[in-house]
């Protein structure tokens, strides 16, 4: 059994913090006249903070200045910020930990490849970061996904090459981004969403062991 890269997408795949950002931006843009909905919040999913108020404030028609841009930018994170604070292990997706376990047990590569700035705080609360060897996130990287640069900066650091490296992603741009990486791709979520990945499990309760390590050989 060869060792390969386990990838992992924070948002969505190990835990839902995607409502939390859903909340964050929908005040913000409530706050300046704009309607936001869930369907537009799917859009935002592994998009960058500032690429996501910008589609916002496209959206809604509205210009604001550099400064204001910048202001509104730092108060969605302090409330994002806010909700993560009351995080912990219970906000674990379902069979995520026991997925980890069993990659660990046989030796394969498991990273964080996120665009997550808060990556790291995150995976304190829920008690996981000791799980990953390495992590790459929104601090580490210049380009967001769909570029593939985080996933090939996290199979760098797994000394693993990209072509024996898996990804877990619950965003198109995610998936995409494992695509262009020369990666195999799993979404995690809608099938209907993320039809480009390679296999699309509801969740790691469908994931089986067998599966896992049809993976690994």
């Amino acid at each position: 059994m060869t060792r390969k890269g386990f990838i992992f997408d924070l948002d969505g795949v190990i835990v839902d913090t995607a409502k939390y950002h859903f909340l964050a931006w929908k005040n913000l843009a409530n706050s300046l006249g704009i309607d936001f909905t869930k369907e537009q919040n799917e859009q935002l999913k592994g998009v960058s903070r500032i690429n996501s108020l910008e589609k916002i404030l496209n959206w809604g028609n509205k210009t604001v200045s550099a400064d204001e841009f910048q202001k509104l930018l730092v108060q969605k994170n302090e409330e994002y910020l806010e909700y993560i604070t009351k995080m912990d292990e219970s906000e674990i997706l379902p069979d995520t930990e026991k997925i980890l376990d069993f990659l660990i047990q046989n030796n394969q590569g498991i990273a964080l490849g996120s665009a997550s700035k808060n990556a790291v705080p995150i995976l304190e609360k829920i008690n996981l970061l000791s799980k990953f060897e390495c992590i790459v996130d929104g601090n580490s990287v210049i380009k967001g996904k769909p570029n593939p640069e985080v996933f090939l900066k996290a199979a760098d650091g797994l000394q693993v090459p990209p072509a024996e490296c898996i990804v877990f992603e619950d965003s198109i741009a995610g998936i995409q981004a494992a695509n262009a990486a020369d990666m195999i791709s799993i979404g995690i979520g809608e099938q209907n969403v993320l039809y480009e990945a390679d296999y699309v499990f509801k969740d790691f309760t469908e994931l089986s062991v067998e599966f896992l390590k049809s993976l690994m050989n």
